[in-house]
């Protein structure tokens, strides 16, 4: 009788044999033991069969390139106010023009000040007469030295008055400090400007300072290159398009104190813009070499992210493979610098970490970091 319909015969365990019972059993246990032989010999044919590449982060000194958010400023950049209330008379230059030094650019109405500066010139001439006169008869004894002292106190008093008058008269008059581009006109033709309106701004965009904040362990390793090269340090600019401005700056000034809410210090470096490229409130992104002693590189591509988190796979003493998250200090082509979570001794996964999970034994051959590196043509300094 077939097996399975000497089962469905006994159907209720009432009538099933004892001895069928066992044999039940017997046969179920050793079909679990059969699978699981099968799926522990499966499991360590798969480990046997991965063998990957490994290496060890490399330890050296390095240069790296930091990147700063930077503003970029005009040497010289000014407000031009009127100096005297009046209407607006001439605009003698164009938004946006480059004016040179001493360069006539705005006419207030002058005649008011005209006028004022004529009185103050009949007014002392009227007194230098009664100077004279009374100059003359002190020289006679005819009358006294302090009439003739009060007469030249009015004398001076009036030629004082004509000076104020000429200066009022030259406020009227907006000149060009420094040759410099112009910016956008705040008052029309033909406006009425009082003392202190804002006529328009210069700048002077023949070198440009550009300021960014580095933190206090940079700065540091700053200071100490600078001591051992004693030369300024240059740096690089890159503009808001993506692209690397044509000249170098050189840093040349650090402020005197640390932002204790970021920890940082303004550094301010100096570029010079001979074909005018640089405009005053631009952005941009300074990039500034930075030495790094007994650095750990090691290839990017040895790494995993998870939530933005960087993470290795380190090879243990029993060729198992253990995920370890790290930090990351800086970053150049194909490496990162290795801040926290690795020792120079330990060996990484170098490929197939996509083939393996925490936890698999693998076999694997070792390559030297700096075979490594080479390869993947990089080269620090």
């Amino acid at each position: 009788m077939p097996f399975f319909t000497f089962l469905m015969y006994y159907q209720t365990p009432a009538i099933v044999p004892k001895v069928f019972m066992k044999t039940m059993f017997m046969l179920l246990s050793g079909c679990v033991l059969l699978s699981s032989t099968g799926c522990s010999e499966e499991k360590r044919e798969k480990e046997e069969k991965i063998k990957l590449l490994t290496t060890s982060p490399w330890q050296k000194d390095t240069t790296v390139t930091k990147e700063y958010v930077a503003q970029i400023h005009s040497i010289q950049h000014i407000e031009l106010r009127a100096m005297e209330k009046g209407y607006l008379q001439k605009i003698y230059v164009d938004e946006g023009q480059h004016v040179k030094q001493g360069q006539l650019m705005f006419q207030i109405m002058p005649l008011i000040y005209q006028a004022e500066l004529k009185k103050s010139q009949a007014e002392a001439n009227y007194v230098g007469l009664e100077y004279q006169n009374t100059k003359k008869l002190a020289d006679k004894n005819v009358v006294s030295a302090s009439e003739l002292a009060l007469a030249q106190a009015k004398y001076d008093k009036a030629n004082a008055e004509v000076s104020l008058a000429q200066t009022h008269l030259q406020f009227t008059t907006v000149k060009a400090p420094f040759s410099g581009i112009m910016d956008h006109f705040q008052g029309r033709l033909g406006s009425l400007v009082d003392e202190g309106d804002l006529l328009t701004t210069l700048s002077d965009n023949s070198k440009m300072w550009v300021y960014y904040n580095v933190p206090e362990a940079e700065y540091l390793a700053y200071q100490a290159h600078a001591k051992a090269t004693d030369s300024p340090l240059k740096v690089k600019l890159r503009m808001a398009n993506n692209e690397e401005f044509s000249q170098p700056g050189v840093v040349q000034t650090i402020e005197a104190d640390f932002n204790n809410e970021t920890g940082n210090i303004a550094f301010r470096a100096t570029f010079p813009n001979p074909n005018g490229l640089l405009r005053n409130g631009e952005t941009g992104s300074i990039l500034m070499t930075v030495p790094m002693k007994n650095a750990l590189l090691i290839p990017q591509k040895a790494t995993f992210e998870i939530l933005e988190k960087k993470y290795v796979y380190v090879v243990g003493d029993d060729k198992r493979v253990h995920q370890r998250e790290i930090s990351i200090a800086s970053e150049i082509p194909d490496l990162y610098v290795v801040k926290s979570g690795l020792k120079a001794s330990e060996k990484i996964l170098l490929e197939g970490i996509r083939k393996v999970k925490d936890g698999d034994k693998i076999r694997f051959s070792y390559e030297e970091p700096q075979k490594v590196v080479s390869n993947l043509k990089v080269y620090s300094e």
